[in-house]
C-alpha cells in the first residue's frame, strides 16, 4: 500500500526537517509546491511566464494552477509507492480540489508547537547566503559569534525570521489552518485517513521516531 503523506504544522514545527527523514527512510519523494512553481518559473514555459508573472504582482497562484501542477506530478513513476506534502494543502479549498483530483492523503501528521517556540526557533537562525549553511544562536551557533565557520563570512537574519514577521506568518496560518485542522479531524472520524497529532516540542529524534513508528506500523498492516 502507498504512503500518501501530509505534514500540516505552522512554520518553524520541524516539517521540512521531519520531511527529510521519511523521504530517506520510505524512498517516497516529497513534493513542495514552492519548488514546483519555482521550477516551473525557471524554465521559461508559458506556464511558467504565467507563473512569474503573478508573482511579481505579489498574489498566490491559482488554485486551479498548483492542482494541474500537483496532478502531473503525483502521476510521475516515483510516486507509484507514495508521496509526502509538506504544508499543503492550507485550506479547505485545496484539500477539496485534490480529493476531486484524486489525490489521496492516507496519513496526516498535525505538528503541534506553541507560538512562543516557534518565535524563538526561527529568531535565533542565521543563514550564510552564500551556501545557505543555517546556524542557530542557541540551539547550532556558530565558532565565533555572528561568523560562517567555513568561510568567516557574516552570517545574516532573513526578514522571514524577524519577530514581527514571524508572528504575522502565525497569524495567517491559524486563520488558514485551524478550519483545515478541523476538517481533516472529520475526513478522519469518517475513516478517509488517520491523523496524528505530534508533540513537536520535543527532540527531533523523538518526534521522528514517533513518525516512524506511525508509518511502520502503517505498512506491517498493509502487507498483513
Amino acid at each position: 500500500m502507498a504512503l500518501r503523506i501530509t505534514l500540516l504544522g505552522p512554520p518553524g514545527s520541524g516539517k521540512g526537517t521531519q520531511a527529510q527523514g521519511i523521504v530517506k527512510r520510505y524512498g517516497i519523494p516529497q513534493i513542495s509546491t514552492g519548488d514546483m512553481l519555482r521550477a516551473e518559473v525557471n524554465s521559461g514555459s508559458p506556464l511558467g511566464k504565467r507563473v512569474a508573472a503573478i508573482l511579481r504582482a505579489g498574489q498566490l497562484a491559482p488554485d486551479a494552477l498548483v492542482l494541474d501542477l500537483i496532478r502531473a506530478r503525483v502521476a510521475l513513476p516515483d510516486c507509484v509507492s507514495g508521496y509526502l506534502f509538506d504544508g499543503f494543502p492550507r485550506t479547505i479549498a485545496q484539500a477539496q480540489g485534490m480529493e476531486r483530483a484524486g489525490i489521496g492523503t492516507d496519513l496526516l501528521f498535525l505538528m503541534q508547537v506553541d507560538d512562543r517556540e516557534v518565535v524563538r526557533r526561527l529568531s535565533g537562525r542565521r543563514i550564510h547566503p552564500a551556501s545557505g549553511r543555517v546556524y542557530h544562536v542557541a540551539d547550532y551557533p556558530p565558532s565565533r559569534p555572528g561568523l560562517d565557520d567555513v568561510t568567516g563570512e557574516p552570517l545574516l537574519q532573513r526578514d522571514d525570521d524577524r519577530e514581527d514577521t514571524i508572528l504575522e506568518r502565525l497569524a495567517v496560518y491559524r486563520e488558514e489552518t485551524t478550519p483545515l485542522i478541523e476538517y481533516y479531524r472529520r475526513q478522519a472520524e469518517n475513516g478517509n485517513c488517520r491523523m496524528h497529532e505530534l508533540d513537536c516540542t520535543l527532540s527531533v529524534e523523538d518526534t521522528r521516531r514517533s513518525i516512524f513508528d506511525v508509518l511502520d506500523d502503517w505498512q506491517a498492516r498493509a502487507v498483513g
